[in-house]
């Protein structure tokens, strides 16, 4: 079993920059990547960044290129996600992801292990 704890959100106004961090915990020899996802009211959960812990590699969903940056700490089994200029339309629940498998970056069926969640709030 992975555990999963995330930290960071809050309220900023738009334009703003917050950063987000999960940490793993548990059997973490089986997690090879992490990732962020979010999920507002009324939409489905969607993939905002992934990276592979062991080289680094990262991957963004298209509404957040150029504008969040996700970075991870192998050793620790923990990662970052560096959000600035923040947009209305990024108001959700984020949520860290890990995952054992190879298989899509983008797809939540990848991911084995959730954390609870946190709300990330944009007032316009």
């Amino acid at each position: 079993q992975v555990q999963l704890v995330e930290s960071g959100g809050g309220t900023v106004q738009a334009g703003g920059s917050l950063r987000l961090s999960c940490a793993a915990s548990g059997r973490t020899n089986v997690v090879f990547r992490m990732g962020w996802f979010r999920q507002s009211p009324g939409h489905d959960r969607q993939f905002v960044a992934t990276i592979w812990l062991s080289s680094g590699r990262p991957s963004y969903g298209d509404s957040v290129k150029g504008r969040f940056t996700i970075s991870g700490d192998n050793a620790q089994k923990t990662v970052y996600l560096e959000m600035n200029s923040l947009e209305f339309e990024d108001t959700a629940v984020y949520y860290c992801a890990a995952s054992r498998s190879y298989g899509l970056e983008w797809s939540a069926d990848e991911y084995d292990a959730w954390g609870q969640g946190t709300q990330v709030t944009v007032s316009s």
